[in-house]
């Protein structure tokens, strides 16, 4: 049994849920989102709650349960509350701007790295060694997030590059004379 899949999705108000056969939608101060969801599940709106169970008694039919139980969650908090992913950057000479509606990164290389910001999803650098990117879907602020980060990732001994924020970079000793 699914322990995340037993729980009822609560719709605050101010959001407003519509299930359509397999097509949840939601919608809110912060957006519109929609979520597929998969056969083996069958999803129902009652009243103030979304609730999802499993269609058959099947290993795949279970985790699907609790996928979407989840997906459904992230469409709720995502158009009521919004998500945020917050980096940082280290090193001497690395600086993040936003410009018009690129983000212009200073990484060490021999020359600005521009990344456009998609639309939905809002860059915001507070400092130039911290970027905030906030939107409604969790899977894209998570994926944006993941592409700067790759830009120039962490590296090992000395720390610099750009990393998430809280996140702990083991660190290497170096060579020894």
């Amino acid at each position: 049994m699914s322990r995340v899949g037993k729980k009822p999705v609560p719709v605050p108000s101010g959001v407003t849920a519509k299930v359509e056969g397999q097509k949840v939608s939601v919608k809110g101060a912060k957006g519109e989102l929609n979520f597929a969801v998969p056969d083996d599940v069958a999803v129902t709106l009652d009243g103030g709650s979304i609730k999802v169970d499993p269609r058959f008694e099947t290993k795949r039919a279970r985790a699907m349960w609790g996928m979407s139980r989840a997906m459904i969650n992230n469409l709720v908090t995502g158009v009521s509350k919004g998500f945020e992913r917050k980096l940082e950057i280290t090193g001497v000479g690395y600086k993040a701007a936003v410009a018009g509606k690129n983000l212009q990164l200073s990484l060490g290389y021999s020359h600005d790295v521009t990344y456009p910001i998609p639309t939905g999803i809002a860059i915001v650098t507070p400092k130039p060694t911290e970027i905030v990117i906030s939107g409604s879907d969790r899977r894209q602020v998570g994926q944006i997030a993941a592409e700067i980060r790759a830009f120039r990732p962490p590296e090992p001994y000395k720390g610099k590059g750009v990393r998430y924020e809280g996140e702990f970079i083991f660190r290497k000793e170096g060579k020894k004379k």
